[in-house]
């Protein structure tokens, strides 16, 4: 197998293709104020690129309410996080893809370049869905079947594993601290579009609209 040659890009979803985590941020505002817990935008950076049973816990942790709920309980309002979350996607729109998205993943498809998407929401298809780019993505990784959330590898090694590549030819694109460990764990070389702060560890550091191909395979000497 030829290595060091670009085969997959693999994106993250929120703060990375469309800014979903703001309707994640308003879906557990309104849980952790019904429970009486402070939480604010600032508490919120926790929660990046962190599975939802984990950001609960944080939440709860934030509110000395750990013990406080059984584990049917935590589900039930995880759930209902969950039904809230949806309620509010359904205003997603195509004009919510994140500048430089699109041209990116065009310029992917002519090259013929896999594109995956290694996201731990479970609504991601219905996300993809609304944005309307469903023809651009070869795999769309589950997050319900991955063993190990972010920072573990195992959803970035799912979206490799699927096309048989080696991490030496695969590209990981995250906007939080996590999901560029989870890239480094797979091997993998980590584009971070994050803030600086969250992105000291990333491998190539740019912001979204200055996303190409041309870039990539010249940061990372993949031609």
């Amino acid at each position: 197998m030829e290595k060091n040659k670009l085969k997959t890009v693999i994106f993250d979803l929120d703060g990375v293709v469309t800014d979903s985590a703001k309707y994640h941020y308003l879906a557990w505002k309104e849980l952790a104020d019904e429970l009486k817990i402070p939480f604010d935008e600032e508490y919120n950076e926790k929660l990046k690129g962190v599975s939802r049973m984990e950001s609960l816990e944080l939440i709860l942790e934030n509110g000395q309410a750990c013990d406080k709920y059984t584990p049917e309980e935590k589900e039930e309002l995880a759930f209902r996080k969950n039904e809230n979350y949806k309620e509010l996607i359904k205003q997603i729109t195509p004009e919510d893809i994140l500048p430089g998205i699109l041209p990116f993943l065009k310029e992917l498809k002519e090259a013929d370049i896999r594109i995956a998407l290694a996201s731990v929401s479970k609504n991601a298809p219905f996300i993809v869905h609304q944005l309307e780019i469903e023809d651009y993505f070869d795999y769309i990784a589950d997050a319900a079947s991955v063993p190990n959330a972010k920072p573990f590898p195992d959803i970035f090694l799912a979206a490799r594993d699927e096309f048989g590549f080696d991490s030496s030819e695969c590209v990981g694109v995250e906007d939080a601290k996590t999901g560029i460990e989870a890239i480094h764990r797979a091997g993998m070389k980590a584009v971070g579009v994050g803030t600086p702060d969250q992105m000291t560890e990333a491998d190539l550091l740019i912001t979204t609209d200055q996303l190409s191909l041309s870039g990539v395979l010249e940061a990372f000497q993949m031609r």
